[in-house]
């Protein structure tokens, strides 16, 4: 658990209990491998923000768990599916499911998981949350067929990218934070700077998390450095690269390849640094996270208020 999350160290030590309890009565096998996926641990960043949330109105961290466990559950989901479409054979460093057990069990865990997800929400009896988690559920597979369907093209534009990454990650952030407050029954009034909050926050983790594939430790941040432009993936800091690099054409060329040695991709990486890709998105997620503190101004000052504050500047500054 992240040091930042202190004040909810209680509720995530619950969380972590639920996630292994849900799964103890499975089969063997996805027991096995959903125990694996949970062991593997995580930021539970979606979990996290849901309990900071419900601290804003008539806080009780029961009404919020089974949220809390059901976004955690859509989020490995979207994982396991993930790393049978990237072909991903390590996670933090640790060995995925898929590189463990294969494809069939990963696309089969990854429904079942979400199957679980579906069955926590259904305890609710308020109708916005089943609402807003299917209609994020929805708009988070257009984000990756997107992605997919504009893999190696280098003619996509900023708008294009800000499209996927909302749905891909910025939205099930933002629910986590409405709903978290919804759980507990607190007014519109409380969930919409919430949900926004989210947003923005969810916006720079994901542009934080393009720019750490460009220049991270390979080891702290637990996968291949440049694996998105191997994979085709257009982020924000290329995006820059191909309008304004004096190398465009051949970091073009680079992009629209669909087999790319580990020497083009360590090219490609040195021409949208030295052209200020990494500072330009840099600077674009400092003003996402901006906009996320500046919607705290109208919450109430407690510890939770002041918690999300503190997550806000280790989005803008974190390395892994």
């Amino acid at each position: 658990m992240l040091e930042i999350f202190r004040e909810i160290r209680q509720e995530i030590e619950c969380l972590e209990e639920e996630l292994r309890k849900i799964v103890s009565d499975a089969d063997p096998l996805i027991k096995d491998t959903s125990i694996h996926l949970i062991n593997a641990g995580g930021k539970r960043l979606r979990p996290a923000f849901s309990f900071l949330a419900g601290k804003f109105y008539n806080y009780d961290y029961k009404k919020v768990l089974p949220l809390a466990v059901a976004l955690e559950l859509i989020h490995m989901a979207t994982l396991v599916h993930d790393d049978v479409v990237d072909s991903s054979m390590t996670r933090r460093n640790i060995p995925t499911v898929k590189a463990m057990w294969g494809n069939k069990i990963s696309t089969h865990l990854g429904d079942y998981l979400f199957g679980k997800s579906l069955k926590l929400i259904a305890w609710y009896g308020n109708s916005e949350i089943a609402r807003v988690l299917a209609d994020t559920s929805v708009k988070m597979c257009e984000g990756e067929i997107q992605q997919l369907a504009t893999a190696n093209k280098a003619d996509q534009t900023v708008r294009d990218y800000f499209y996927r990454i909302k749905r891909k990650t910025a939205l099930l952030i933002a629910a986590s934070c409405q709903l978290g407050a919804a759980a507990c029954g607190a007014p519109e009034s409380i969930r919409r700077p919430l949900k926004r909050y989210g947003h923005c926050i969810g916006m720079a983790f994901q542009i934080t998390d393009d720019i750490l594939d460009l220049v991270a430790d390979q080891k702290k941040l637990g996968k291949p450095i440049g694996s998105d432009l191997r994979q085709g993936i257009v982020t924000l800091p290329l995006i820059y690269a191909l309008k304004h690099s004096p190398e465009r054409e051949r970091l073009a060329e680079i992009v629209t390849g669909e087999e790319k040695s580990g020497e083009e991709i360590s090219e490609a990486c040195e021409l949208i640094l030295s052209c200020g890709g990494v500072e330009y998105a840099g600077r674009v997620a400092q003003k996402y996270v901006d906009n996320a503190r500046d919607e705290l101004k109208s919450l109430p000052d407690i510890p939770a208020r002041r918690t999300l504050e503190t997550v806000a500047e280790f989005i803008s500054v974190r390395k892994f």
